[in-house]
């Protein structure tokens, strides 16, 4: 893309990109054919992404990252300009707007103590958002069916926690799992085993450990990933140590697998338990 000689800022200048992409003339074919609807698998790969490359720790990546989903921003809003419905300028002014409205001790005479503080201000200033816009005026309003499912979870426990219905301590949604384990363990225990019953009890438990992880300050979301992550660090250990000795995984057998297992954690000076 050629430039006019105009002293663009770096956003201005992806706007102008996108808005050449999507011009039917000599514009891109893929981007002519997208919609928003098509957008959306992009934009949540493009957010997991986000969240890995922080996980890493890289900085370039973080930065490529965030760059590509902010072009996810930038397309959406193409194509809401397109038909006439808003564009970039109206998007940032629509969060700037939200962020000052729900930080009156930043931007008006608000007074919070502590982060606890600004949360249940910031529950608070939702909840009357809600209720003006007098379409659905239940704590479950606007919470996205399409979510994944720990994070849907954990802001279905929040907006319940912000009116009071909640448990005040860990231990007693630690007691709660231990009663979801039991119910577990009595469906599988069945003579007849109903495997949707199976299935909602582990729901419940699952559901009851997101509950946890946010009781302890702990993001679900993330202490699985990293779980997913040393599991799958310690089982490539596992596969090092099987092809050495020209083990094959298939037939080893869960004994030997296990005392590879441990064996593994060693290596990566990891407890074993």
């Amino acid at each position: 893309m050629k430039n006019n000689g105009a002293d663009l800022t770096q956003v201005n200048r992806l706007l102008d990109i996108m808005a050449a992409l999507r011009n039917p003339e000599g514009g891109c074919p893929w981007d002519l054919k997208q919609t928003m609807e098509t957008l959306i698998p992009y934009t949540i790969e493009e957010a997991y992404e986000v969240a890995a490359a922080i996980t890493e720790g890289n900085k370039d990546d973080i930065r490529d990252e965030l760059g590509d989903l902010m072009f996810q921003v930038v397309f959406y809003a193409q194509l809401a300009k397109e038909q006439g419905d808003f564009d970039f300028d109206g998007i940032a002014e629509a969060v700037a707007d939200k962020l000052v409205r729900r930080h009156p001790h930043v931007f008006a005479d608000g007074a919070v103590t502590d982060s606890e503080d600004v949360k249940r201000q910031w529950e608070q200033i939702k909840k009357q958002e809600r209720a003006d816009k007098a379409v659905d005026s239940s704590v479950f309003a606007d919470i996205p069916t399409n979510l994944p499912a720990i994070l849907q979870a954990m802001k279905i426990q929040k907006r319940c926690s912000a009116v009071g219905f909640d448990w005040d301590k860990p231990e007693q949604v630690l007691a709660k799992i231990t009663e979801e384990t039991e119910e577990v363990a009595g469906e599988l225990a069945a003579s007849q085993r109903d495997q949707e019953k199976v299935q909602e009890e582990i729901g419940d438990l699952l559901f009851a450990t997101v509950n946890l992880a946010r009781h302890c300050k702990v993001n679900p979301e993330t202490a699985l990933r990293q779980a997913n992550l040393k599991f799958m660090r310690r089982f490539r250990e596992v596969e090092k140590l099987a092809d050495a000795r020209k083990l094959p995984l298939d037939t080893a057998g869960l004994a030997r697998l296990e005392a590879l297992w441990q064996e593994a954690k060693q290596i990566l000076q990891e407890p074993a338990k």
